[in-house]
């Protein structure tokens, strides 16, 4: 698979991921069956937080994590936009959805023209100006209420030591951030049992490299 913010962004087998490089993670999407939307947090603080109320949703299948991203980004509107229309607007297959710009069509058609762009991390690594715009993005896209959707691949460790490994790609949705903007909140439709989970925002951006996300402008 390529290496841009263009290649495919099917899930890779957990079991191939385990035999192949050892590495630990949550269960594979193919393994969560949807479940009955529920809310993740509501949270609203002075000092450089907020958290979104999310109306999660698990992905049906392996290769749903772009449209059930959108869609649980969604969510925090108050919006409830079946997964599978999404998939068919933004052309998704067995193969994945192919990029971030897939994704921030479907979502201004909901949320109004142009509220959403696009942002690419091309390099292998994110540097000090790509990740600074980053958490920029984040803080003012969830201050006007909306959720980024971040195209990531690889594996990561979240704030409290576990693994999420998702070496052919995967979508999520960020609903949240704290410390200023230099944590953030994740909403992962792959697995129910890590519905939600905080990374740094310095290893997010590095997570997304080589790909991108999507914010509000």
């Amino acid at each position: 698979m390529r290496t841009t913010m263009l290649r495919k962004t099917a899930l890779t087998i957990a079991a191939a991921a385990a035999t192949a490089g050892g590495i630990a993670g949550p269960a594979i999407a193919a393994q969560a069956a949807p479940s009955t939307p529920t809310a993740v947090q509501a949270d609203r603080k002075p000092g450089g937080e907020r958290q979104l109320d999310v109306r999660y949703e698990a992905q049906p299948n392996f290769y749903y994590c772009g449209p059930a991203a959108a869609r649980n980004a969604l969510s925090v509107q108050g919006k409830n936009i079946d997964v599978h229309t999404m998939a068919k607007e933004m052309g998704t297959t067995e193969n994945g959805t192919d990029s971030i710009n897939d994704i921030t069509p479907v979502l201004n058609k909901e949320t109004g023209k142009d509220v959403y762009r696009s942002v690419e991390i091309p390099g292998a690594k994110a540097d000090d100006k790509q990740t600074d715009k980053l958490r920029e993005d984040i803080k003012r896209t969830v201050d006007n209420g909306h959720a980024v959707v971040a195209n990531i691949a690889g594996t990561t460790t979240d704030t409290t030591g576990t693994t999420h490994s998702f070496e052919g790609g995967h979508y999520i949705s960020v609903t949240g951030y704290h410390d200023g903007g230099d944590t953030v909140t994740i909403a992962d439709s792959a697995n129910p049992a890590t519905a939600t989970y905080q990374l740094t925002t310095d290893d997010l951006a590095d997570w997304i490299a080589t790909r991108g996300y999507t914010a509000t402008s």
